[in-house]
């Protein structure tokens, strides 16, 4: 555990980590070599672009659509300070928040791109999922932006990589996350369990043990089917002995009907058979989900960092640990991780008011790794921020996540963010619906493979 200085070395582990994985489309321009002191340290709050190129008699509205929608979390606090700290500061500006959970937002921002109507700002995944709309010229690039007050410098070398295409990047990420396994330390303790689980047999040891004392013992919210899927990858991962799987695919060294898929489709279906899941688990969504863990009723949760800080603002806070997945069938290393660089924030290219919608994008991004540090959330942050966590009171469960960080050795990118959108929609289906029934894995494998050949 971490309890030291927890200052840039938590987050620079992971990139160089990142590093190892798969392959970013693209890459990001040039290296901006603007001092960002200012804009990292704690204590330091930056208006942004906006003074001196946003006439201050135009009224301007700027939809931001967001996925923050739980008023108990940090995230939703930040966005809706920083909105009312910026209008504060320029009131001509007014900006109107389009907040949705995440496949709702994903849903509605496809059939806004459809009609080349996409809010101001919203909300895009980095690699292959944003591809698509860059490629249809639906959003700005953020290169001059970034250039201003060293916007640029603040963020982790390399990550803006991943949201980088022919020179231009095209969104700012709000995180850099790896995914653990958090843990209710009550209710391990009601079901006798005293060490986490280090391989996967145990952990089918625990789910049982949790089972027979009537406990949830993972919460999951499958009906957002992304849930379902980074859990499966972190088994992937393991059965194939390390990251690179995909790409394999990709590259043509492999097919999905390779063991170590059929394997992982296998150890996956071992955990619903046991009862791992909430029953109708494909009828709760990623925040109700999340929320069976928060309110005690599960005693794990397979997700991202990301959700450290809403962990400390619920009613599990204290209780909570975090580790690494285990080992499955004696196969892979428990510190190369799912690796989650961060959902991210993109302009529209056809907005109506494109100069003050960069103007506000860059207050935003400038204060947010200062925001989110405040609120106790900068635990994966993709920004640099200097700050003691232990000093600024942080919790254990923060701390313990920051030295996870610090052990990763490499790891894979999440399937949608890798494979082109067609096959990861047949992916995300057939890995939701092995919640609701047994499949043999070689079908599963096959219809993988056939959707893959389909949409090369």
């Amino acid at each position: 555990m971490v309890n030291r200085k927890m200052k840039t070395t938590f987050t620079v582990a992971l990139t160089a980590a990142m590093a190892l994985s798969v392959a970013a489309c693209g890459n990001s321009n040039g290296n901006s070599k603007n001092n960002a002191a200012s804009n990292a340290a704690p204590g330091s709050t930056n208006s942004g672009a906006a003074a001196g190129t946003t006439n201050s008699d135009k009224k301007v509205t700027i939809t931001f659509q967001n996925i923050y929608p739980d008023p108990s979390t940090p995230s939703y606090k930040m966005v809706h300070e920083l909105k009312d700290q910026y209008e504060k500061e320029h009131p001509n500006v007014t900006i109107e928040l389009d907040t949705l959970n995440t496949d709702q937002q994903k849903v509605k921002l496809k059939t806004q791109a459809a009609s080349k109507e996409v809010p101001d700002i919203t909300i895009v995944n980095p690699a292959a999922q944003m591809k698509p709309f860059v490629d249809a010229g639906l959003f700005a690039p953020l290169n001059d932006m970034l250039d201003q007050n060293g916007l640029k410098d603040t963020y982790q070398a390399g990550l803006l990589d991943y949201y980088s295409f022919d020179g231009n990047v095209y969104a700012l990420p709000d995180g850099n996350n790896i995914e653990v396994v958090y843990y209710n330390k009550d209710l391990f303790a009601q079901a006798g369990i005293e060490n986490i689980p280090t391989t996967f047999d145990e952990l089918l040891q625990d789910v049982k043990l949790l089972k027979d004392k009537g406990i949830t013992p993972l919460a999951i919210g499958e009906k957002d089917s992304w849930t379902g899927s980074f859990l499966f990858m972190n088994i992937l991962l393991r059965t194939n002995g390390g990251p690179g799987f995909l790409q394999d695919v990709v590259d043509g060294k492999k097919t999905f009907e390779d063991p170590a898929f059929t394997e992982a489709v296998d150890a996956f279906q071992q955990l619903v058979a046991a009862g791992a899941f909430p029953d109708g688990a494909t009828s709760i969504d990623a925040n109700a989900g999340g929320n069976i863990f928060k309110s005690g009723k599960a005693a794990m949760w397979v997700i991202g960092t990301w959700e450290t800080g809403a962990i400390d603002a619920s009613s599990v806070a204290g209780k909570v640990g975090a580790f690494q997945f285990p080992t499955v069938n004696g196969k892979g290393d428990p510190n190369e991780f799912m690796l989650a660089p961060g959902s991210a924030f993109a302009v529209s290219a056809n907005s109506e008011h494109l100069q003050e919608t960069k103007d506000f994008l860059n207050f935003f991004a400038s204060n947010y790794p200062q925001k989110q540090f405040e609120l106790k959330n900068a635990v994966g942050l993709g920004q640099k921020v200097d700050g003691d966590l232990k000093a600024a009171g942080y919790s254990d469960l923060a701390i313990t996540v920051a030295g996870l960080f610090n052990q990763v050795k490499g790891g894979d990118l999440a399937f949608d963010n890798t494979m082109n959108p067609a096959t990861a929609q047949v992916h995300l289906s057939s890995i939701q619906n092995l919640f609701v029934q047994k499949m043999d894995s070689a079908a599963v494998a096959k219809e993988h493979q056939t959707a893959f050949e389909a949409n090369k």
